[in-house]
């Protein structure tokens, strides 16, 4: 005896939202910003192959020289080449940016999820997250500084120690959230290992969210590497950085400006397109921001 089959109601079919990289031309505020970085990124890379001086190389009798053909944008105080400095002074600030960005949103990746799901170390983990972020975060830098010395490696950690905290909650509320969600629930009842409920059910819900918090970090660790150098607590004064340029130059300000300004400048472009382009990531990896606009179209 035949049995038939009615057709169920027809359920349709949502595609998970995968964003492209199609963002970084969506407008030509966002397409120029995102030019200007790997442009500034490209000079930080082929640094040895586009600089025309050796950037540590002292020259008292060249001293505070104009631009000329053989010095582009002239000499500092101790006659070095400016222009090399500068593009030496990108590797430092791009290093320690996008070191700090990894490591912060690494760690604070693992304490958020760990917290966000078990209550018992939420309530001691974010206690210490919150003490951390009751320090600011330039006196904490200039502490661990001055207690381990100047270098890459300390002033890169004495950076990305108060930047975990925002990560860590971040993520925190993110994992709160999810977790009351139905898939994770079920997940749970019918006994999946804890590692595969974080890494298939938990840790998705986080990659929209630490891509955009890992810019902001990138940015902020480039103006706090530079705040640390013009201060005197960053890297050694002889190491090209654009902090430690601007800090060199404010003495000779009125007798040349161009030693603040040309630092400055990239200094401001770099943090101004990383920011720009974290704004951008923020809405296309936002499905709400698509179905907003959904809604007004």
């Amino acid at each position: 005896m035949a049995i038939e089959t009615l057709p169920g109601p027809s359920i349709p079919i949502t595609r998970p939202f995968r964003p492209t990289l199609g963002f970084l031309a969506a407008t030509p505020i966002i397409a120029t910003a995102t030019a200007c970085l790997l442009l500034i990124v490209a000079m930080a890379i082929l640094a040895p192959y586009l600089a025309p001086h050796d950037p540590l190389l002292l020259a008292p009798a060249q001293r505070l020289k104009p631009s000329s053909a053989e010095f582009l944008l002239g000499t500092d105080a101790y006659g070095r080449d400016l222009l090399s400095r500068i593009i030496f002074g990108a590797r430092i600030s791009l290093l320690i940016g996008v070191g700090a960005a990894i490591v912060s949103v690494g760690i604070g990746l693992v304490i958020g999820l760990v917290s966000g799901f078990f209550k018992w170390v939420d309530a001691v983990m974010m206690r210490v997250m919150d003490g951390l972020m009751a320090i600011p975060a330039i006196l904490l830098a200039i502490a661990v500084v001055s207690l381990s010395g100047a270098s890459v490696v300390t002033v890169l950690v004495a950076i990305t120690i108060p930047e975990i905290p925002r990560v860590a909650r971040l993520v925190r509320a993110v994992v709160l959230s999810a977790r009351e969600e139905p898939y994770v629930e079920a997940a749970i009842s019918v006994g999946s290992g804890l590692p595969k409920i974080m890494w298939r059910h938990l840790m998705p819900n986080t990659v929209a969210p630490l891509i955009v918090q890992g810019t902001y970090v990138c940015a902020s660790a480039i103006l706090t590497e530079a705040i640390l150098s013009f201060l005197g607590a960053g890297l050694s004064p002889e190491t090209p950085t654009w902090g430690n340029i601007i800090a060199e130059g404010r003495s000779y300000f009125q007798i040349k400006p161009s030693l603040i300004f040309w630092p400055g400048l990239l200094l401001s472009i770099t943090i101004l397109s990383v920011n720009l382009i974290g704004d951008a990531a923020r809405d296309a990896l936002d499905p709400r921001m698509k179905q907003r606009e959904g809604g007004k179209a």
